[in-house]
């Protein structure tokens, strides 16, 4: 895979730092605002990233980049997605995908035109101990609880109280903690058990936008509650309870750094099968060999999680 990164943010900067981990991925080229471009040529400099652009169009024409990986504010990922897919490349976005089931699905209708791939980067389903989780569901079973969350104190909210509104907290750039934090329970819970019949968010409003929330799933045999804070401290245990044991998350869900189950009447059995030292690179040894195989099926596959995760997450996105 010949990589175009598109962004220079945060995002970015973690997955350069272990972009040199990721088998037959080359770093072909990245494209950065005028604005940080400074920043621009050091990135290029440390990771020897082949070209440097200003404008995402001569990123978009280099014929050496066959997938565009788009690390970019949350409102901007459909407009620059699409100009990839037009362009021929094979997109990489980052979560949340896209703000609508009607974009997701422009988007892959002009990826099947072009006969090239689009996927989601959501870290935490690719992980091992994800797999574990899946795994052992049968062991709990019958589940009626889950309980999901996702609270870490924004380095970024102090200054928000003070008025400095960036994009992770600003509802013009699609921001705000169900976004930014819920999405990883939200692809944990829907891959897990599938599309909710009920649906209602619970959000903490400063500044019109949501610093916290609760968002309740509801099943016919089961309820589900997702908890994303970008405003408050918790160690972060999540739970999947049923009738003959529990299956238990350690820490982030975004990496789900160990997990665990804890069977009736048994000792817990705690683990941590994750392969790499970093959350993203799981997630990207998937990507490249999808995209290098041609391998469409599992291409659609991601696809149609995806969307059903993001018809949940404009559904509670609409009630905030």
């Amino acid at each position: 895979m010949k990589l175009g990164i598109i962004g220079s943010g945060k995002i970015v900067h973690d997955f350069l730092s272990i972009a040199d981990q990721i088998p037959d991925l080359e770093l072909a080229a990245l494209s950065t605002t005028k604005k940080s471009h400074q920043i621009g040529l050091e990135l290029q400099e440390k990771y020897n990233i082949s070209k440097l652009y200003q404008d995402n169009t001569d990123l978009f024409n280099d014929a050496n980049v066959d997938t565009v990986y788009v690390a970019v504010p949350n409102s901007l990922h459909f407009s620059i997605a699409k100009a990839a897919l037009e362009a021929g490349k094979n997109v990489i976005c980052e979560k949340p995908f896209v703000a609508t089931t009607d974009e997701a699905r422009e988007l892959k209708e002009i990826a099947d035109k072009n006969q090239v791939i689009i996927v989601e980067a959501i870290t935490n389903i690719y992980l091992e101990n994800f797999k574990f989780i899946e795994d052992n569901l049968a062991k709990i079973a019958p589940i009626h609880v889950v309980n999901l969350n996702y609270t870490q104190y924004s380095s970024r909210y102090d200054a928000f109280l003070e008025g400095d509104i960036q994009p992770a907290f600003d509802p013009k750039k699609d921001g705000g903690a169900l976004m930014d934090l819920g999405i990883y329970n939200l692809h944990i819970i829907i891959k897990l058990f599938g599309k909710p019949d009920s649906v209602k968010y619970f959000p903490t409003i400063q500044k019109n936008i949501d610093t916290s929330g609760i968002l309740h799933l509801g099943y016919s045999d089961k309820q589900a509650s997702s908890i994303a804070a970008k405003d408050s401290f918790s160690p972060n245990v999540s739970t999947i309870e049923g009738e003959k044991g529990a299956l238990i998350i350690y820490g982030h869900p975004n990496e789900m750094p160990k997990v665990g189950i804890q069977l009736l009447g048994e000792e817990p059995k705690v683990v941590n099968h994750n392969k790499y030292s970093h959350r993203m690179i799981a997630e990207f040894i998937e990507f490249t060999k999808i995209i290098d195989q041609h391998d469409f099926t599992a291409a659609d596959q991601a696809f149609t999680h995806s969307l059903n995760t993001l018809a949940v997450l404009q559904e509670a996105k609409n009630q905030r």
